[in-house]
């Protein structure tokens, strides 16, 4: 099965070896998105709840690229260097997703890149 990637202006340019999503059929893998601001590279400046929502903007940002939206978001993997945002997490995701939720991990690192405090990837199901 062919792939293909999928590049956008709206979310941030890959900042490594890696796509912003690869796409396999009706599946796409969406990477790692952390806080930064698309058109300067920059990361967001304001408490963690700004930092989720920009990495949630930058998620769906993806997810439109492929023709797809965070509603067919199957999978989600919220990475913190600190676990006590998660409540946070759980607050601004409420304002980007619907039941039924995708299935979701919330693992603590103890660092991401740029000194971000949240990164969150995923995996999105495409109808036919």
């Amino acid at each position: 099965m062919a792939k293909s990637i999928i590049k956008t202006d709206q979310a941030p340019e890959a900042i490594g070896t890696y796509s912003q999503a690869v796409r396999v059929g009706n599946t796409v893998y969406l990477s790692g998105q952390i806080p930064l601001v698309p058109e300067t590279m920059e990361m967001v400046s304001g408490d963690v709840e700004a930092e989720i929502r920009r990495v949630f903007d930058n998620l769906r940002a993806v997810a439109h690229a492929a023709n797809g939206s965070l509603a067919d978001v199957v999978k989600l993997n919220v990475f913190l260097t600190d676990l006590a945002h998660f409540p946070s997490v759980n607050q601004v995701m409420a304002e980007y997703f619907r039941e039924p939720y995708p299935a979701r991990a919330a693992i603590g690192v103890a660092a991401l890149p740029k000194g971000a405090r949240v990164e969150m990837d995923a995996i999105m199901v495409l109808g036919d």
